[in-house]
């Protein structure tokens, strides 16, 4: 989202922030935001977490990270590279 913005993770909860929200992502066109820096963080960090694991963003719906690897748009090449590699 922006330099600086940090998730907590708690036992099997992940309070995401803006970083990722049920079916999206947190902008980047603040100042100092990256879409690639974003997009790394989530992928290699918050999908590496369990499926089971329950994400509640900063704004909006709550999910969980296996719903988040299934449907979010901003994740499908992930998702199709990750299901054809393991």
């Amino acid at each position: 989202h922006t330099p600086g913005g940090i998730c907590f993770l708690i036992e099997d909860v992940l309070f995401s922030g803006d970083t990722l929200f049920n079916s999206s992502v947190g902008r980047t066109d603040f100042n100092g935001g990256s879409y690639e820096k974003l997009i790394d963080s989530i992928k290699n960090k918050i999908m590496e977490l369990p499926d089971n694991t329950i994400v509640l963003p900063g704004h909006g719906d709550e999910s969980s990270v296996g719903n988040e690897r299934m449907y979010n748009p901003f994740l499908k090449c992930f998702n199709f590279l990750r299901l054809n590699f393991i």
